[in-house]
């Protein structure tokens, strides 16, 4: 049997994709890219959140994750609720049916083994530990590739992450902290190793001469209320956040600067919609953005960038431009420090629009040496997610052995 005869491989994508967040389909659209210059012929879909965004977006068949359609509502009512119930059931079968279907499934990225933010165990972890368990029983190789990770608090979301990560036939880490903390909560991470976020595989627009000044400024913002462990308090640190950003952009507007708010997230509008109305000025807009390509184009065109959401900071770094992180997770500071940037952080649950300010000064005095650094350590990113790549390969495409009749396709 000659490489020509044998079936293609059958590769499925799996996560909370074509949801709404910009962050999760960049990590796709990077899989995907690796898979059509690689593995052309490889036959790829999807189970995931947004079947139909991501079959127009991606042009691949796509299968929605959970089997009932009110997953993500909350349910107070006993019709709801049973449906909930009901759909558990039926996602064992629904999920062991479609992994059956392949010879690798791949979860591109994305923060599956965390709860930085508000996350129940029987949601997205739930459907995850279900993924893995499914690919070990049918001998379908499970892949995280490029995933975020963070130790947890909630026993029942410890376990299920856990069970996950141990399950899964290869892992990879987009941070060192992330490695660290699968460790942390009983998983043996020897043989796993780190890279850059895969949204660093994307193209980085055209660089663009910083403008005479004053320069736009893009403000990222994001529907903030703390993680998994702060529901008490959610309401008190939004207002924090929201309160602090809104006074930040206020001082900036009233500086002549102009100033672009960003979303990472369809969840997010309505901060940045709260930010408009209470600064009131012309020179505070909010344009609309579809993908991390068009974030990135935005952060290319700014004089400096100051973001919450993990992949509008990617976004500004990738794109080289001066980056203020005001970070909500550990993830956060460690991508900052890793871009060289360390110093740059301001926490999200604290603004303090005084000293957001100072900070954001002392980012524009040194922006040249900034954009210097940034252009360094973006090509380092890229040489080592051709390295994650090349590994890939070499962990889920085996080459065909001549040895085996060729499989008929299912």
């Amino acid at each position: 049997m000659t490489p020509a005869d044998a079936a293609p491989v059958r590769v499925g994508v799996f996560g909370l994709l074509g949801s709404g967040n910009l962050g999760n389909d960049g990590s796709l659209e990077a899989v995907l890219g690796y898979l059509r210059a690689e593995h052309p012929e490889a036959v790829v879909d999807a189970l995931c959140g947004g079947p139909e965004a991501v079959t127009a977006r991606y042009g691949i068949p796509a299968t929605r994750l959970h089997w009932y359609r009110g997953e993500y509502r909350t349910a107070s009512r006993a019709g709801a609720v049973a449906g909930k119930g009901l759909g558990k059931l039926v996602d064992v079968l629904r999920t062991a049916a479609w992994v059956r279907r392949h010879d690798v499934v791949i979860v591109p990225g994305m923060g599956v083994l965390e709860a930085t933010l508000p996350l129940r165990p029987w949601g997205f972890p739930y459907s995850l530990f279900l993924l893995c368990a499914s690919g070990r029983l049918s001998g379908a190789r499970v892949a995280l590739v490029g995933v975020g990770a963070a130790e947890i608090g909630n026993r029942a979301t410890r376990t299920l992450v856990r069970w996950s990560a141990r399950l899964a036939a290869y892992r990879s880490y987009r941070d060192a902290p992330s490695r660290d903390a699968l460790r942390a909560m009983g998983v043996d991470t020897s043989r796993d190793e780190v890279h850059p976020d895969l949204a660093f595989a994307l193209p980085a627009p055209p660089a663009t001469a910083p403008a005479e000044p004053p320069g736009r400024v893009c403000v990222g913002v994001m529907a903030f209320h703390g993680g998994d462990d702060d529901r008490a308090r959610a309401e008190e640190i939004h207002r924090r956040y929201l309160d602090g950003t809104i006074r930040f952009v206020r001082a900036l507007a009233e500086d002549g600067r102009q100033v672009r708010l960003l979303i990472g997230d369809a969840c997010d509008a309505p901060v940045a919609a709260a930010i408009l109305h209470a600064v009131d000025s012309p020179l505070v807009t909010a344009p609309e953005t579809a993908s991390l390509a068009d974030l990135m184009r935005e952060t290319a065109a700014a004089d400096a960038v100051v973001a919450t959401r993990y992949h509008n900071l990617i976004c500004a770094l990738k794109a080289g431009t001066p980056t203020l992180a005001v970070s909500y997770a550990a993830k956060s500071d460690a991508l900052m420090a890793e871009m060289g940037q360390g110093a740059f952080c301001h926490p999200a649950r604290e603004v303090d629009a005084d000293r957001l300010l100072e900070q954001f000064r002392t980012l524009e005095k040194n922006a040249a040496d900034v954009r210097r650094t940034l252009a360094e350590r973006n090509l380092v990113a890229t040489e080592r997610l051709h390295h994650q790549f090349a590994v890939l390969t070499a962990a889920l495409f085996p080459p065909p052995d001549p040895a085996q009749p060729a499989r008929e396709s299912a």
